[in-house]
């Protein structure tokens, strides 16, 4: 029975290796049809670079992906986007808007206070291994209400009500990590704090893409973004 146990196994991962290989084959000859006129970055840092030059065009009001109907056909083929953006839900921190890129060239990941959990995980190694997304950005905000309202309940001792608890626990981490510190500004300390803590995550979450970061495929970073500027600072 240990026999028939380890081939099943064994043959399960087989099988799904093929499927994400065949899945990858698919995406990018469909993708390739779908893509802008930029190249397919060929290694983890020329993501964050074209994130970067992109934010510096919102900061300074000259963005370039205003029409968002172009190319609206050929984006019907498939999709090939260049990063990954694990955001807040809040209705202000919007990734396409904050590193001026169009429809498609991001893999947005969007959760009250920016953390991951399994659903965020399994989302980011479908973007990694099957749409060849190279670089991870887990992007804070300031003024972040959901790492405020996790600050709160820490200090009254008391939990939100309904499903908050959940947003609250993911979050705590971070929270009481720098509380220790006794920061002059609690909220962007934490807020810092949980980018960071989210994106040594993705690095190590086994075992998709912690292999894929130590074979140098994909790099994971952390960021806030200035709600009253429009700049995303890397951490």
């Amino acid at each position: 029975m240990c026999n028939d146990r380890s081939t099943d196994t064994i043959s399960r991962r087989g099988l799904f290796a093929g499927g994400m290989a065949l899945s990858l084959a698919g995406a990018t000859a469909s993708g390739s049809l779908a893509q802008s006129s930029e190249p397919a970055p060929a290694t983890p840092e020329e993501p964050l670079q074209r994130l970067i030059a992109g934010n510096a065009r919102y900061v300074s009001n000259t963005a370039v992906n205003q029409d968002h109907s172009a190319a609206r056909s050929a984006r019907a083929l498939g999709q090939q986007p260049f990063a990954a953006i694990v955001a807040c839900a809040d209705s202000r921190a919007v990734p396409e808007f904050i590193f001026d890129q169009g429809p498609g060239d991001l893999f947005v990941v969007r959760v009250a206070g920016n953390f991951i959990n399994d659903d965020g995980l399994a989302s980011l190694e479908f973007g990694a291994a099957v749409l060849g997304i190279k670089t991870i950005v887990v992007l804070g905000h300031t003024g972040c209400g959901a790492v405020d309202a996790t600050i709160k309940s820490i200090r009254d001792k008391e939990l939100p009500p309904g499903h908050l608890p959940h947003l609250v626990n993911a979050i705590r981490p971070a929270v009481y990590d720098v509380m220790s510190e006794a920061p002059g500004d609690l909220l962007a300390a934490a807020t810092a704090r949980n980018a960071k803590l989210n994106a040594e995550r993705t690095a190590t979450a086994d075992p998709i893409l912690s292999e894929m970061h130590a074979a140098g495929k994909v790099t994971s970073v952390a960021g806030v973004y200035d709600i009253s500027t429009g700049k995303v600072d890397f951490l």
